[in-house]
């Protein structure tokens, strides 16, 4: 569908060819990244908009759409006023779009960092049948603010699918796939605080279509609360905030990576030498992570290299699953190595060489021929907001297996060896994102189905206790409670409604679930980084 007539260009939009999931053909809109001749013939490097950017490909030209062909827009230059260089006039829509921002920001939670008074109330016990025919609605569920600190709440679906939520699509947790209702607040009625000192009530209710409650629209526990990005951490932050962001790291510069037995077809831009981009293959030495020009370099280095396990202390063994501590500091060219490999496949992080404020947690597989990678985490020896995982990857050869669960629930029980409550560091991929909501949800719904009652009476937990239990932040429980739509209101305090789907979505999912992490085989002792002059 190409005219030879029309020039394309970088910067250019059109509908391209592709297959979907269901391998039929569909016609997105795409930009042209890029343009390249092979061998006489011309190659164009095109983002599909509004997918992610691990879909972006070299395609040829008769998969153009050139009928619908929209050419790059000029930027308008700015006006002058009496000869003078002047800003710009603001345009209607312009203000429109600056008053809506500003209502936003007015009306978001309040900056990271900063907590909210909230007010201590006193346990409240009313007991409750386990059938209950009405539920009185919910008048108003509590802000963010005054739940704790900044929290926010997720746009609520379903409880529980019948498909674990690794299965779903990944459109289902992006914003533009998202269907928000914004409730209007009753007038004439107060809020109330939900503490999280507060007792809240357990029960099982066989109506989940009665007893849900619509919330309050949010945006995800992973975004920033006030919109703007904070200033770097002299920590070590690895989120990426986008300023590096040109037309050559948009691009994946690497085809293809040997890593031991599998291939790996890259997602994203990796900074490995300019020199070795332009290989066919990129081959990468499975234990020490080194990157080689050919197989002959690969056979030969393997001669020479005695490792067969990732540098580093095992701390962790049960079966063939083996965890390492690896000291960024200690082992600086492996760490670098693998946050080289990492960025392959993770576009929201940026690459610091600097890797001695981190410490990376290696999994591994055993065989006879050594310990393979399968995943890793890296975390801050000393993180001001509680993150206890700066980045997370899944090898893709690995992925859907449950690894990338098992991974969440050895950074957790680090946390409790700590004694300390922790998070993920923000922004989550959409993979991430989905991987943590499932491990939160699976982790709150096993300790709910598990309370005991006392003298017959309903059971009750707070929010603290369950954070306590669990080590996931109070932020993550009340997002995730809020999410599973768990939350109601009922007769002056709130109450958890587990619906027979709930329960039944639930036991379906643990019964996939056959990795879990064995607290007795963790061999593990905190340091306190705090008193280590240089670490």
């Amino acid at each position: 569908m190409t005219d030879s007539s029309v020039e394309i260009v970088e910067g250019c939009r059109l509908p391209v060819l592709r297959k979907n999931q269901e391998n039929e053909d569909e016609w997105p809109l795409a930009e042209i990244l890029s343009v390249k001749d092979t061998l006489g013939r011309k190659l164009y490097y095109v983002h599909y908009v509004d997918f992610n950017k691990r879909l972006d490909e070299w395609v040829t030209p008769d998969r153009l759409d050139i009928k619908k062909l929209q050419f790059p827009k000029k930027e308008a230059k700015t006006p002058t006023k009496n000869g003078l260089p002047g800003s710009r006039p603001s345009s209607p829509d312009r203000d429109v779009r600056k008053s809506l921002d500003l209502n936003v920001q007015s009306a978001s939670a309040p900056s990271r960092g900063k907590t909210l008074p909230t007010p201590k109330r006193k346990a409240e016990s009313v007991s409750l049948a386990s059938q209950v025919s009405a539920v009185t609605s919910v008048p108003s569920l509590p802000s963010s603010a005054e739940v704790s600190q900044a929290s926010v709440y997720p746009a609520v679906r379903e409880a529980f699918s019948t498909k674990s939520r690794e299965d779903e699509q990944l459109t289902s947790i992006t914003t533009n796939g998202t269907t928000r209702r914004i409730l209007p607040s009753q007038p004439g009625r107060k809020r109330k605080n939900c503490g999280t000192d507060e007792m809240i009530k357990v029960f099982q209710y066989n109506s989940p279509r009665n007893a849900s409650s619509c919330l309050p629209p949010g945006e995800d526990s992973q975004d920033s609360s006030d919109g703007i990005p904070s200033a770097p951490r002299m920590t070590g932050s690895l989120v990426s905030d986008r300023s590096h962001d040109d037309i050559v790291t948009r691009m994946k510069n690497i085809d293809c990576i040997e890593l031991g037995r599998h291939r790996l077809k890259p997602w994203y831009f990796s900074p490995y030498p300019q020199e070795l981009t332009s290989l066919p293959v990129l081959y990468l030495c499975e234990f020490c992570l080194k990157y080689l020009k050919s197989l002959k370099c690969l056979q030969r280095h393997l001669t020479k290299c005695n490792l067969r396990h990732p540098p580093g202390n095992e701390i962790y063994r049960k079966g063939t699953i083996s965890f390492f501590e690896i000291d960024g500091r200690k082992n600086k060219t492996y760490s670098q190595n693998l946050c080289l490999l990492a960025k392959c496949f993770l576009d929201h992080k940026t690459l610091y060489y600097d890797t001695d404020p981190f410490l990376f947690y290696v999994m591994t597989e055993y065989d006879s021929k050594g310990f393979h990678i399968v995943g890793y985490f890296s975390k801050e020896k000393e993180s001001t907001e509680d993150y206890n995982v700066a980045c997370i990857l899944t090898l893709p050869p690995y992925q859907r297996r449950g690894y990338g669960k098992l991974l969440i629930e050895f950074s957790y029980e680090l946390s409790k060896v700590e004694g300390k409550t922790g998070t993920p560091e923000k922004p989550l991929s959409d993979l991430g994102l989905l991987s943590y909501r499932s491990y939160w949800s699976q982790t709150i719904l096993e300790i709910l189905m598990d309370l005991k009652s006392d003298n017959g009476e309903r059971p009750q937990i707070t929010i603290n206790e369950i954070s306590e239990i669990t080590s996931v932040k109070k932020e993550d429980v009340i997002s995730t409670l809020q999410y599973l739509n768990l939350i109601n209101y009922y007769k002056g305090q709130y109450i958890l409604t587990l619906s027979e789907d709930i329960v039944e979505g639930h036991e379906r999912a643990m019964q996939k679930r056959h990795l879990r992490i064995d607290p007795k085989c963790l061999h593990f002792t905190p340091k306190d980084w705090s008193k280590r002059g240089k670490w």
